[in-house]
């Protein structure tokens, strides 16, 4: 599903249609950005309202948030799509440690999917 969603994206790029394939990969980015930003400030509410320590909190919370900054910066290869899947599945596993992450996880997998939804509407696209 990852790899034929920018797939056509792509033969637009070399076609001249550059600016949709960025775009498309804008968005994938910015979800993963504000995603990390979320992650990690579940990262104080783990420690101070549901008594995780600091390091369990710091690791899990802090090294997702560091892997949605780095998946979003490999977005130029295939593979970062199908990861970023799987980073979208270990989010909302931190719901066991933070339980508003089930909701907040789910939430940015929609925006996830959504973002595969309109990236298949692009490659639709006739290239100009």
């Amino acid at each position: 599903m990852a790899e034929g969603t920018t797939e056509g994206v792509e033969e637009q790029a070399g076609r001249g249609g550059r600016k949709a394939a960025d775009g498309v990969r804008r968005l994938y980015a910015t979800v993963l950005a504000c995603e990390a930003i979320v992650i990690a400030l579940a990262i104080p509410v783990a420690v101070a309202v549901l008594d995780v320590s600091g390091a369990t909190a710091g690791a899990v919370c802090g090294g997702l948030a560091v892997l949605c900054l780095l998946m979003a910066g490999l977005l130029r290869f295939r593979w970062s799509f199908a990861a970023g899947s799987v980073l979208q599945v270990a989010i909302i596993a931190t719901g066991f440690m933070v339980p508003a992450m089930f909701f907040l996880g789910a939430v940015f997998g929609a925006l996830w999917l959504t973002a595969f939804w309109m990236g298949r509407k692009v490659e639709r696209l006739p290239a100009r």
